[in-house]
């Protein structure tokens, strides 16, 4: 008698073996897919019983499932996707991270310019008169090149 059929028919040995080998590709007739006992004997079509039974079929069933980390296939390449997905997530959080502490940065740079620039413009306003910038600015308009340029 066959190894595996040890304590089972041959023809159940045979449902169980293919049952595992369906479960592991990815391809289960008649469970969910999740690599657990319970879909074996259900995918098998065989009794729980007759499952364990089958002590040396069970033994492969834990060394195969330990090999593929308990995943299914496509449940393997999800969580490869999501590995990938998290290394992306951590770059991108050190990335907002930084730029947030550059803001911060800047903001307390802008800060404190804006307070110096308070001081100065009291200092200036206690000692004599403050000429606005925009004043200059319109008269700088107003020079002989650009009186020129807009006649002709």
């Amino acid at each position: 008698m066959n190894d595996q059929a040890v304590g089972v028919s041959p023809d159940t040995a045979t449902r169980l073996l293919s049952a595992m080998d369906r479960l592991l590709a990815g391809r289960p007739q008649r469970t969910d897919g999740r690599l657990i006992k319970d879909n074996l004997w259900r995918e098998a079509q065989v009794s729980r019983t007759t499952m364990n039974r089958a002590t040396s079929i069970l033994a492969q069933w834990d060394e195969r499932i330990a090999a593929c980390d308990s995943y299914t296939p496509a449940e393997a390449r999800k969580q490869d996707e999501i590995t990938v997905l998290q290394a992306k997530l951590a770059e991108k959080t050190k990335v907002c991270t930084t730029l947030q502490q550059r803001l911060d940065a800047a903001a307390t740079a802008i800060a404190a310019l804006h307070h110096d620039n308070t001081l100065l413009r009291q200092e200036l306003g206690q000692r004599g008169q403050l000429v606005s910038i925009n004043d200059r600015r319109e008269r700088s308009w107003l020079t002989p090149k650009s009186i020129s340029t807009n006649v002709s």
